[in-house]
């Protein structure tokens, strides 16, 4: 049975940030502290409880100094992740702690002007219609733990095999397709997969190739899963 399509909302705030991921189904929190931002979060509580999750196109320098010559709103790709916020802390410091729930993945057709400082586009849905129907899709998850450990003794890193291997195939793709220390061009094609199998496809292509370099306090959390 297909998933009935939501009526989401043309005009949405987007959050560009480099390196995150959100796909359909899956969980992203978030420490939201620009004020700007801030403004974002407070609008969609006070509303549909949505926002579009988008990299920009040029990754984020940690250099100040490349940093500082960087435009404030960066050109953006043209295909992000819409998320509602299904969990939501304000802290004593204005910042809000939120968790996005994906919804489905959109094109951006038209950037609008900014909006109490954020930014907000004309989304277009159509394309991802399969989206909504995602975590029905069944996917035998045997290849994914497979490379999946093998990745983990190349790089040195430590999972709980046991809890991944109890979780539906196509939310542990999702997660590791998020979690893992992939490059923000790497992230942005598995964001614009096709579909499940194309996205596995990838997923493999990328756990079987080096990392370089592997930067695991500025890349890597443990999986967020369903």
């Amino acid at each position: 049975m297909a998933a009935e399509t939501p009526k989401l909302p043309e005009i949405i705030p987007v959050f560009p940030l480099t390196g995150s991921l959100l796909l359909p189904g899956n969980l992203l929190p978030l420490n939201i502290f620009e004020p700007r931002y801030r403004n974002m979060v407070a609008d969609a509580l006070e509303g549909d409880q949505l926002i579009g999750m988008v990299q920009p196109l040029n990754p984020r320098q940690d250099n100040w100094v490349a940093a500082a010559q960087q435009p404030e709103n960066p050109e953006i790709y043209s295909i992000g992740c819409l998320g509602r916020i299904e969990e939501h802390e304000l802290q004593d410091d204005g910042r809000h702690l939120i968790v996005l729930r994906g919804v489905a993945r959109f094109r951006v057709r038209q950037e609008l002007p900014l909006k109490r400082g954020y930014r907000r586009v004309v989304a277009d849905y159509s394309e991802f219609q399969r989206d909504f129907g995602e975590l029905n899709v069944f996917l035998n998850p045997s290849q994914i733990m497979r490379a999946l450990r093998a990745f983990g003794e190349k790089h040195d890193l430590e999972f709980d095999y046991d809890l991944l291997a109890s979780v539906p195939g196509i939310s542990l793709l999702n997660g590791l397709s998020v979690a893992l220390p992939f490059r923000p061009a790497e992230k942005q094609a598995l964001l614009e997969a096709a579909d499940p199998a194309v996205r596995e496809e990838l997923l493999l292509t990328l756990m079987g190739m080096g990392i370089e370099p592997l930067s695991t306090d500025e890349y890597y959390s443990p999986p967020v899963l369903n």
